[in-house]
């Protein structure tokens, strides 16, 4: 389908600057299960959607914790983020040992994007094809970072990869502005509703998604499934009972049209008394 005479080494670039093997890799990133990140100043949470192949098989895994105070969220292949996890997890074990103390988040991400980056430039290597979301914290606080296959990397506030995951994005750039401050609990539920999101209709139950928290005081775990089955219920509880804002917004513009109307009924009929109503107050819509 993508075929072309530009893309059969990684190592080789198209006229218009382009290495299509690159941007192949990113694309199994967006073809796999989405995985949603958001932080605050004390906590970070991971969201996944968990996709089985068949109903006769169960999902693959999609969280892996790297550390106490790290763990990644992954999308694209499964294979490849299981060894780059493995790799995540030495490079802590290996610092940890010689420094008696954690790994930074932000050299450990570096780590991970100059190992994906020696796969650009070798012909007998190929991309890693799969996005990784590094969830940490450390002494400069919470962070959370995107790697991406090409070997490079960002730090988000929130961000969504995978399949479906411009839904979750829309949100997150909603409400992004309210992470800085949430609280723990906040930023699961602002979780979940993005992972449900990229449902398109499928109902959200704790056996279709995996939720990860790390936090002060708190080392990087996973949340048992009926911990966020009983989250979920919950967030749904609260949403039935507020009143949808297409209908509130519907209210206000009928009011706002029955105002005006008023108004100009009120203006017609007094066209000849304009004078003798020259000092009443105007009508409030």
């Amino acid at each position: 389908m993508f075929r072309n005479q530009y893309d059969t080494d990684v190592t080789t670039w198209s006229p218009a600057g382009r290495l299509f093997q690159v941007e192949y890799a990113m694309e199994a990133v967006k073809q796999g299960s989405a995985a949603i990140g958001l932080r605050s100043m004390t906590h970070v949470v991971l969201a996944c959607v968990n996709k089985a192949n068949s109903e006769l098989s169960s999902h693959q895994k999609k969280i892996f914790k790297v550390d106490d105070h790290i763990g990644v969220a992954i999308a694209g292949l499964t294979a490849d983020g299981r060894v780059l996890s493995k790799y995540m997890r030495s490079e802590c074990i290996n610092y940890s040992f010689t420094y008696d103390s954690p790994l930074p988040v932000g050299r450990l991400v570096v780590q991970l994007a100059d190992k994906a980056q020696v796969c650009t430039q070798r012909s007998w290597k190929r991309p890693y094809g799969v996005g990784l979301l590094a969830a940490g914290l450390d002494e400069s606080g919470a962070h959370l970072y995107y790697n991406c296959p090409s070997g490079n990397y960002f730090e988000y506030q929130a961000f969504a990869i995978g399949s479906r995951s411009q839904a979750a994005k829309t949100y997150l750039e909603r409400r992004f502005e309210t992470f800085v401050n949430a609280s723990r609990e906040d930023l699961i539920k602002d979780a979940l509703i993005a992972i449900r999101e990229t449902l398109q209709g499928e109902r959200l139950k704790s056996s279709i998604c995996t939720v990860a928290v790390v936090g002060g005081g708190e080392p990087f775990h996973i949340l048992d499934p009926e911990t966020i089955q009983h989250l979920i219920d919950a967030f749904e509880i609260v949403g039935d009972e507020d009143p949808p804002a297409n209908e509130q917004g519907a209210a206000a513009a009928a009011d706002a049209e029955e105002g005006a109307t008023a108004e100009q009924g009120a203006t017609a009929g007094e066209g000849g008394d304009g004078a003798a109503d020259e000092g009443a107050a105007p009508m409030d819509i």
